[in-house]
C-alpha cells in the first residue's frame, strides 16, 4: 500500500523504520512544525522529520493538518493510508476522509484503558501490571476508534515511564506492519471497543510530576518512575526544586519513623518519610546543577535534623510554587 506516516518524536521512528522497510511504500511522512527547545531555546527538527530527510523522503509539516495545502498535497499523494504514532494533533474530518483505508493510530495501550497522550505514563502511576499498545482507526474522538490489534507487555517493578515506552515503541511497530499487512490483504476488521474499562491518561505537567510525601511509598515510587524521563519528578527543599530519579523501596532505613518529606542523610545514604515507610533517594539534580548522587548533594546543603521536603503547593510560599513548564 502507498502509505503516508504522521509522527513527530523519537518513540515514532521505529514503527517508521519498521514500515519503510515493509512491502508498504512510504511516500511522505507529515510531522509537527520546527519548535523552539532546551535551555537554549534553539529551533529543532522533529526526529521524525530528520529521519525522513535522511532517505530523501517528503516531508510535510503543517501549523495545522486543517491547513488547506497540506489537504491538497495529501489528495495529491493518494495515500491507501495514514500510518499515525504520536503525531500530536488532532486529525480534521477533512484529513481522514482523504486515505482509502483511514488513518491508523499505534495507540500505547490496551484500549479502551488510558485513551489520551500519556497512556504509559499513566499506567506506571496507577501500578499496572500489564500494559500494550493497541492499533485502531481513527476517528474524531479521543482514541475511541474502532480495534485492529493488540499487543501486551508487562510493567517490571522498576521501569520507569521512558524503560516501558521504548519496549512499547520496538513491539508496536511490528503490530502497526501487521495492521497494514492485513488492511491490505482484507484479513483484519476493526473491532468497536468495549463501553467500559474506559480511563483516561491526559498529558502531564510540571504540577502533576510533584513528589507528595503524604502518599504511601509505593505511590511515590509509582509517580516518580511516571514521570521519568518527563515531565520530571521533583520536590522543593528551603524553596528551591530538586529533581528526582526513581527511588529504591523495600530497604530497611536506619531512621524507620521519619514523618512525611522529612529527610535523614547518613554518609552513603538519604531516607526520606512518607505516609508508610521512607524510601532512599537515589540520584538528584539540584535547580541549574548537573545530576549527582543524593548522598552527595545532601553533604553539600548540609542537612539538618528534622528538616523536610515540601509535599504540596500549601507547604511553601507562593513565589515559591511551580508555574512554568520546567521542573528544572
Amino acid at each position: 500500500m502507498r502509505l503516508v506516516f504522521a509522527g513527530t518524536p523519537e518513540v515514532a521512528v521505529p514503527a517508521l523504520e519498521a514500515l519503510h522497510a515493509s512491502s508498504h511504500e512510504v511516500v511522505a511522512v507529515v510531522t509537527r512544525p520546527d519548535a523552539r527547545s532546551g535551555r537554549g531555546r534553539a529551533v529543532t527538527q522533529s526526529p521524525v522529520r530528520r529521519w525522513a530527510q535522511e532517505r530523501d523522503l517528503e516531508v510535510l509539516a503543517p501549523a495545522t493538518p486543517r491547513d488547506p495545502a497540506f489537504l491538497d498535497r495529501l489528495r495529491e499523494l493518494a495515500p491507501d493510508a495514514c500510518p499515525v504514532v504520536a503525531y500530536g494533533a488532532l486529525v480534521p474530518r477533512a484529513a481522514l476522509d482523504i486515505p482509502t483505508h483511514g488513518w491508523v493510530n499505534l495507540h500505547f495501550s490496551l484500549l479502551p484503558a488510558w485513551r489520551g497522550a500519556a497512556p504509559v505514563q499513566h499506567a506506571v502511576m496507577a501500578g499496572d501490571e500489564v500494559t500494550g499498545a493497541s492499533t485502531f482507526l481513527i476517528e474524531e474522538g479521543l482514541d475511541t476508534g474502532p480495534v485492529y490489534g493488540v499487543m501486551t507487555e508487562r510493567v517490571r517493578p522498576t521501569d520507569t515511564a521512558g524503560d516501558l515506552l521504548g519496549r512499547l515503541a520496538d513491539g508496536g511497530a511490528g503490530l502497526l506492519v501487521a495492521t497494514m499487512d492485513g488492511i491490505e490483504d482484507g484479513s483484519l476488521v476493526p473491532v468497536p471497543q468495549a463501553s467500559d474499562g474506559v480511563s483516561l491518561a491526559p498529558k502531564l505537567d510540571v504540577a502533576d510530576a510533584r513528589v507528595r510525601w503524604e502518599l504511601p511509598a509505593v505511590a511515590v515510587d509509582r509517580l516518580v518512575r511516571g514521570c521519568t524521563p518527563a515531565p520530571g519528578a521533583w520536590t522543593t527543599l528551603r524553596g528551591e526544586r530538586l529533581k528526582l530519579a526513581p527511588v529504591l523501596l523495600g530497604e530497611e532505613a536506619p531512621v524507620p519513623d521519619l514523618a512525611p518529606g522529612e529527610l535523614h542523610a547518613g554518609k552513603r545514604d538519604v531516607w526520606v518519610g512518607t505516609a508508610t515507610t521512607p524510601v532512599r533517594l537515589t540520584l538528584v539534580r539540584p535547580h541549574g546543577k548537573k545530576e549527582m548522587a543524593a548522598a552527595d548533594w545532601a553533604r553539600g546543603v548540609r542537612i539538618s535534623a528534622g528538616e523536610r521536603f515540601t509535599g504540596s503547593p500549601a507547604d511553601e510560599p507562593a513565589s515559591h510554587r511551580a508555574t512554568d513548564g520546567g521542573a528544572a
